[in-house]
């Protein structure tokens, strides 16, 4: 059994994947910023799991907890950057408190965590770092652009880093879920206060754009991600759900299109010496 360590236990795919990994065997590193919202969790394993009061965007907090985790449960195999939310705003109305923090959220703290469990999974010459990122890295919808930027850094960070440690046998896998039942769109969203009329009818601010129907259910994906994991080989990239698969493939080919239709301007630009 491998010892976990999961940012924003508290509810979602977080708490879900939690669930399931101490229903596994597993011990369980909990985070979150308010541990009574997991006490239950705590309560019902209390051998095999501890809370920890975690703020990602503390860079002293992530150093301090993540070493009484290694304290506690003696190492970490297993870190899930989970922990995140939601901001929407057209690129004009961002709000550049409101995107800072969304950044330190999604993709700061998340390097710090990586950096922090590193040095331990090197000792040992094994580990899994998985980073929850989302399809809106590939599929950019209008309003989601600054989530989207901090997503796409992260799988950037992500893809360097796994040709980083890869070969000091740490893995690096990169979770795209699509829309899930989660509060990812209520509790969890934050929204610009500034509005521009100009982008009430492509943000959906006037009924002009409708939010797809949330299909995927956290405790399938959990299960998917134990699963993944628990390959001797995880996959790199992991989508979850339907949406997901299909929001992936269609920005695919759009790109190899454009690629395909300039292809001759590309290759125009070598040099010819």
């Amino acid at each position: 059994m491998s010892t976990w360590f999961i940012t924003g236990t508290s509810s979602g795919l977080g708490r879900a994947l939690a669930e399931q990994a101490l229903a596994a065997g597993h011990t369980v590193a909990l985070t979150a910023r308010d541990p009574e919202t997991i006490r239950d969790l705590l309560d019902a394993h209390s051998q095999t799991a501890a809370a920890f009061r975690l703020d990602v965007t503390d860079p002293a907090s992530i150093t301090a907890v993540v070493r009484e985790a290694e304290a506690r449960f003696g190492r970490i195999d297993v870190l899930v950057n989970n922990a995140g939310y939601g901001y929407t705003a057209a690129i004009e109305e961002g709000e550049d408190e409101q995107v800072a923090a969304m950044l330190a959220t999604n993709f700061t703290g998340p390097v710090a965590l990586i950096k922090a469990v590193l040095p331990g999974m090197r000792e040992r010459r094994s580990g899994l770092i998985v980073n929850v990122s989302s399809v809106g890295a590939r599929i950019m919808l209008p309003g989601g652009g600054y989530y989207s930027a901090a997503k796409a850094a992260l799988e950037g960070i992500s893809g360097a880093l796994r040709k980083e440690v890869g070969p000091l046998g740490i893995r690096v896998m990169v979770v795209e879920p699509g829309s899930f039942r989660t509060d990812f769109r209520g509790r969890s969203a934050r929204r610009s206060e500034t509005q521009i009329a100009d982008y009430d009818e492509v943000l959906g601010r006037s009924g002009g754009q409708q939010l797809g129907p949330q299909r995927g259910d956290p405790a399938k994906a959990a299960a998917a991600i134990l699963t993944a994991a628990a390959e001797t080989e995880p996959p790199g990239l992991l989508l979850l759900g339907s949406d997901a698969l299909a929001g992936y493939r269609a920005a695919a080919d759009a790109e190899q299109a454009d690629i395909v239709r300039h292809e001759q301007l590309t290759l125009s630009t070598d040099a010819t010496d």
